[in-house]
């Protein structure tokens, strides 16, 4: 499989809120990586808003907070999702936020055969 083009490189980047993140992503595209690891909070893993009692303290702690697709879209704003590969570590809500990369692309007209990426996505975790 990976012989006629290179691994993807890919850094685990998370934290704050979207523009945060993808200020750091930009960062990380500019020094040559060729893939995104999105790393969510813990109010974003379980479900939780930001705003919600049991998210205190923890909003952008250990990962990236998004609560709504505008998150989604501070997250990737300039980042061209065609031609980078995106990875979200994510769990029991990935199928939340894989349904908001999914409105972001269609919002943007991305062609969706054309987005590459993975999503971990073990509920029990």
């Amino acid at each position: 499989m990976y012989r006629s083009r290179y691994w993807t490189m890919r850094q685990i980047a998370g934290f704050g809120t979207g523009e945060d993140t993808n200020r750091r992503f930009k960062f990380l595209i500019g020094q040559g990586q060729t893939g995104l690891s999105t790393d969510f909070d813990m109010p974003t893993l379980m479900g939780y808003d930001s705003d919600h009692p049991m998210s205190e303290g923890e909003v952008g702690r250990e990962g990236v907070a998004v609560d709504t697709l505008a998150d989604m879209e501070a997250l990737f704003e300039g980042i061209d999702l065609e031609n980078i590969s995106v990875s979200m570590t994510i769990n029991p809500s990935a199928w939340i936020l894989l349904a908001m990369y999914v409105a972001l692309a269609k919002k943007r007209g991305y062609d969706l055969n054309k987005l590459s990426g993975t999503i971990q996505a073990d509920i029990l975790k």
